[in-house]
């Protein structure tokens, strides 16, 4: 009887000890919860799943936090060394933040064609790739084609038109196409088609600009200062943002505040303000993310404006046409179960076939030219998604940094001071530089 216990309890200890062999044998990755974005990625893990060369131990499991301090508790769980995934969401103003606790991965050989050196560089850190970049987020440049034709076409209007930007701006601009614009002509053309500069406008204001003391206005605001050469730092670390480049773009903004261009509660407008001003039919043009195209050119939910609006990408300055770019991916977490496994999933992803399918499952991956047009007639949306990233996309040098979020959240402070008149330009950049000096040290 003594040894059939016996015998009985190594069975249990022999069937405990391989329990978590059982447990582990998968590839655990946490995703963004909710949206387009966790159908896409439920997509392409079960393509995964189904491929006869996955093995069984790294089949990937996917779980999900909720989003409400989704970043916060990823950050406390990686600096625990949680080995509850393998695979974790990054967003390219966090990587700094976890780069700590990630492993460096290698990607696809063909990676570069599927999506070019500026969205990888948004999965990159200290010349260092961190993840592969699934989801993007961009600007364009929304316009009204009905207002813009008729300025064009009618050049009695040319010669007021003029005289507006040579008292405001100081040179006599003509009218031009929305696609040859650089930021002077977005300025004269907000100023045109603002009444408050000229009571016959057929719009109330010119443009809307997102000024509320708000981290990703800023965001939306880089375009145009890097457009002038703008950069966070040099080469040598060296914080660069009292520069000609941010004196001329806040100048320009600060010009379409105080000229009234922009609605007079500008100061409390997101991204919400902004499309809702633009889709009332009072809004000549705007700078503003990729995702509000879907809304504003849908002619059930913006019926004002849908089928006069138009997407490109930003004005261009004397250095050239950027758009701020940042996305979301996935990286391996270094202290996961199942490291191997998660760099296998991952470097899959960064092929053209994972690329494509998680598309077509509702995803918004940069993509290059080659690539998109594959799946240009089911997301035609994704086409100038991808050109845009790839031929204007940028990130700031400290842009994925471990205190990149709070460098945008100073410059939105002292910025927003500036243009509301709190403080004078020259404040705004000191406070602006002490601050970066002290968070990018």
């Amino acid at each position: 009887m003594k040894q059939l216990k016996r015998c009985i309890i190594s069975g249990i200890a022999a069937l405990l000890s391989a329990a978590p062999l059982v447990l582990n044998a998968e590839v655990t990755v946490l995703g963004w919860p909710g949206g387009p974005e966790e159908v896409a990625l439920r997509a392409v893990s079960e393509a995964y799943n189904s491929k006869a060369e996955v093995a069984e131990e790294d089949k990937v499991k996917l779980i999900f936090f909720s989003r409400d301090g989704f970043f916060d508790k990823l950050q406390a769980d990686l600096a625990a060394g949680t080995d509850s995934f393998d695979a974790n969401l990054l967003a390219t103003y966090s990587i700094g933040r976890y780069a700590p606790f990630l492993k460096p991965v290698s990607l696809s050989d063909s990676a570069v064609e599927v999506f070019g050196d500026a969205v990888l560089s948004t999965m990159q850190f200290e010349g260092k790739q961190y993840g592969v970049p699934t989801d993007l987020s961009l600007h364009f440049l929304y316009y009204r084609t009905d207002l813009i034709t008729s300025l064009l076409e009618d050049s009695s209007q040319h010669s007021k038109y003029m005289d507006i930007s040579e008292k405001h701006l100081g040179v006599r601009l003509e009218p031009k196409n929305p696609d040859d614009w650089t930021w002077m002509d977005f300025t004269a053309n907000a100023l045109y088609f603002s009444k408050s500069v000229n009571p016959d406008s057929p719009t109330r204001y010119g443009t809307v600009l997102q000024l509320k003391n708000l981290l990703f206005n800023m965001m939306v605001f880089h375009s145009w200062p890097r457009s002038y050469g703008a950069d966070w730092m040099d080469a040598d670390g060296n914080i660069t943002v009292d520069s000609d480049a941010y004196r001329e773009a806040l100048g320009l903004v600060k010009i379409l505040v105080d000229a009234g261009a922009t609605p007079k509660d500008s100061f409390s407008y997101e991204y919400a303000e902004a499309n809702a001003a633009f889709g009332s039919g009072q809004v000549a043009a705007m700078v503003q993310w990729n995702a509000a195209a879907a809304d504003l050119k849908d002619a059930e939910k913006t019926p004002a404006t849908a089928e006069a609006t138009a997407t490109i990408a930003p004005p261009a300055g004397p250095e050239g046409r950027f758009t701020h770019v940042h996305g979301l991916g996935l990286g391996v977490n270094a202290s996961g179960k199942n490291v191997a496994g998660a760099e296998a999933f991952i470097r899959w992803l960064s092929t053209a076939e994972a690329a494509k399918l998680y598309a077509l499952n509702g995803g918004a991956p940069g993509l290059t030219a080659d690539v998109v047009a594959e799946v240009a007639s089911e997301r035609p949306d994704l086409v100038p998604l991808g050109e845009l990233a790839s031929n204007y996309g940028f990130v700031m040098n400290g842009g994925t940094s471990a205190k990149a979020l709070s460098v945008y959240e100073v410059q939105a402070k002292e910025f927003t001071g500036f243009l509301s008149g709190g403080q004078t330009l020259d404040e705004a950049l000191a406070k602006t530089t002490s601050s970066m000096e002290e968070l990018l040290k």
